[in-house]
């Protein structure tokens, strides 16, 4: 299983969007480096919903409910793949806080701030959740009450 971080815009398709749907295809991506991404993700992959725009935050985390796919009547080069609601995070964290971090701070997401799809590794992704956990701008181990 992979970890992977997906950044949609949320007057596009936010996490709450998602959350009433129940599952979304999630489609439009064009660069080429996020498609290669993109291609590599399985069911059961856990995901990162990012969003982009004012907001800038880790808001919820999804899971891929198929393998990714070319859809039918689309070029090889499209690529898409279902996704389904996990948790909304108890707090966003931020791209600032994310910048800040010395584990963090050399992660795709900060120093390919285009990239639509970006891949986790297991220790940023426990990093990221014990973010989650703390208050804004805290240490670690300073746990929100």
């Amino acid at each position: 299983m992979a970890n992977w971080l997906f950044k949609e815009e949320p007057t596009h398709y936010s996490y709450s969007d998602l959350e009433r749907e129940g599952r979304t295809t999630w489609d439009g991506v064009s660069n080429n480096l996020a498609l290669k991404n993109l291609r590599q993700v399985k069911r059961g992959d856990r995901i990162l919903f990012y969003h982009t725009g004012k907001e800038k935050a880790i808001v919820g985390e999804m899971r891929a409910a198929e393998d990714a796919r070319v859809p039918a009547s689309q070029e090889p080069s499209v690529v898409v793949v279902d996704v389904e609601p996990v948790r909304r995070w108890r707090r966003p964290v931020s791209l600032a806080e994310i910048k800040k971090d010395p584990l963090l701070a050399g992660w795709e997401l900060v120093r390919l701030p285009r990239l639509s799809v970006v891949p986790v590794s297991e220790e940023q992704w426990q990093r990221l959740h014990q973010m989650e956990s703390m208050s804004p701008g805290s240490g670690v181990g300073q746990r929100r009450p």
